[in-house]
């Protein structure tokens, strides 16, 4: 429909006036355009809430009867005559008739011409979107204000994408007519309509897209882009103080390593010459279907020497599938060490050893193992603990 002839419905023929929409007047806004004075107000309705349905404010023009306005509106003779207050199908020209109507349904908001829906996939970035699109970030941006971030996109979101006309994408608040639109943005009313492709304002509801040609929101895309500085800036923080604190436990860790002598529990560091690699507890590392790390490991050269952490009575010393070569000694009381992936041992099960005995050689046998090194655990009551609360640490 041609810009004037819509002009002309929304304003001299009829104007939609919803449940939603506040009382306005328009007598400057119509006189410019030598329209008859409009007045909006809300629909009488038992529902208020019920935002399908409204009425329209209609000034009878030559050659219409009651007959064709029930059946341009979708409503009937009788409905327009109660809301009217009139009797009988006489009308004549410049008559104001209040026409009540309901919405059409439909399913999910209506787009804009030239304008398709994009559903977020794995790996998809915003630069990826707009170059697959041929479009600037400034222009997807402006499609879709409501981003909350230039770098994170949830994963099956939906982003508007203009392959047409270019502009700003706005949806529909409650309680909002397209004019409205036009009068903010400072765009003409028809053109609007137009690029929209509106020819009855009564297409529209709330949630529905607008597209605002030729504007571009650059106040978003400058919000988010300080949004981006910042986060960046703290992703660098925090990655500054997990390197220190990773520094500051590797440096605790060494001088811990190589203290001889006994805890005041009684259990000495197992070899004298190591390098710490793996903690107890959660790590990043899965083997044999587990992330938990239930003892530490110390990587030596192959053949290093073995000391039993604590006097005690060997209770197995033998070949395992996941720790290969290991002996475990029972040191009373429910505490138990445990020794793996040996190279060879130097203990046989039912052999009383005291702290400081040569029990094996560090190796890499059994499945677990990742490298040469010795996997080293205490339990209590069969239950593996921290080795560390146990071990020399000053």
């Amino acid at each position: 429909m041609a810009r004037t002839s819509w002009m002309t419905f929304m304003l001299a023929g009829a104007f939609i006036a919803l449940p939603f929409s506040p009382e306005k007047i328009l007598a400057d806004y119509a006189s410019q355009l030598e329209r008859p004075q409009v007045v909006l107000t809300p629909a009488q309705t038992a529902e208020p809430r019920d935002y399908r349905r409204g009425v329209a404010l209609h000034i009878v023009r030559p050659g219409e009867s009651l007959a064709l306005l029930a059946s341009q509106y979708g409503t009937s003779v009788e409905a327009i005559q109660k809301a009217s207050g009139i009797k009988g199908e006489r009308i004549r020209p410049g008559q104001e008739l209040r026409i009540p109507f309901e919405l059409p349904e439909r399913e999910g908001p209506r787009l804009p011409p030239g304008v398709r829906l994009y559903r977020v996939q794995q790996g998809d970035t915003l630069e990826g979107i707009a170059k697959r699109f041929r479009l600037s970030i400034l222009e997807l941006v402006s499609a879709n204000p409501a981003l909350e971030s230039l770098d994170h996109l949830p994963l099956g979101s939906q982003l508007l994408i203009p392959e047409g006309l270019k502009g700003r994408i706005v949806a529909l608040s409650p309680g909002e007519t397209l004019l409205d639109l036009a009068l903010r943005y400072d765009i003409d009313p028809g053109l609007l309509a137009e690029v929209n492709g509106i020819d009855d304002p009564r297409a529209l509801k709330p949630g529905d897209y607008v597209l605002l040609p030729h504007l571009q929101a650059k106040e978003v895309l400058a919000r988010l882009e300080k949004k981006r500085e910042e986060e960046r800036r703290q992703l660098a923080e925090r990655r500054r103080r997990l390197q220190l604190a990773r520094a500051r436990r590797q440096a605790e860790l060494r001088r811990v390593s190589y203290r001889p002598g006994p805890s005041l529990k009684g259990f000495q560091w197992p070899l004298r010459s190591f390098r710490l690699t793996s903690y107890f507890g959660y790590r990043n590392l899965w083997v044999a279907g587990s992330n938990f790390h239930t003892g530490i490991d110390m990587a030596a050269p192959r053949g290093t020497p073995i000391y039993a952490a604590k006097s005690g009575r060997v209770v197995f010393a033998g070949w395992g599938y996941y720790f290969g070569r290991y002996v475990r000694i029972d040191h009373g009381d429910g505490v138990e060490t445990l020794y793996a992936h040996m190279n060879k041992l130097a203990v046989r099960s039912g052999q009383y050893v005291k702290r400081g005995q040569v029990i094996g050689y560090v190796g890499a046998s059994g499945k677990g193992a990742l490298g040469v090194h010795l996997h080293f655990e205490v339990r209590v009551n069969r239950r593996p603990v921290n080795p560390m609360n146990y071990l020399p640490r000053r």
